[in-house]
């Protein structure tokens, strides 16, 4: 599978050498899909607003168990082709800041740790 490579600081496309939109393959790929997925406000899809993690529903101006974004940022890794299984793990909960990383089981076996 192929993505759109996107700059890991702005999350923008890249260029390549020649010019061209850079492309990103698979393992690389699932896992920058696997980081949309997370960063994904469900409702901000126009084509699907089902899709993405009910940040302004249940995460912004509430204080949720921490279980419960565990639960959600599994689940949006897990919408991703090519993903069997994903573990969220979060490190930091300070000043409204959550910071973590999921660790997600390919369907070929293999293991990518996405930061956030």
């Amino acid at each position: 599978m192929n993505t759109l490579l996107l700059d890991r600081t702005a999350w923008d496309l890249v260029l390549d050498a020649a010019g061209n939109i850079a492309m990103a393959s698979d393992p690389y790929a699932v896992a920058q899909d696997v980081a949309s997925a997370i960063k994904l406000f469900r409702g901000e899809l126009f084509y699907d607003t089902n899709p993405g993690v009910p940040y302004w529903e249940e995460f912004l101006g509430h204080r949720p168990a921490l279980s419960l974004v565990r639960e959600h940022v599994r689940r949006a890794a897990l919408t991703v082709p090519g993903v069997a299984d994903a573990v969220c793990t979060l490190t930091s909960f300070s000043d409204r800041a959550l910071a973590g990383h999921v660790e997600i089981t390919l369907q070929d076996g293999t293991t990518q740790t996405v930061s956030f």
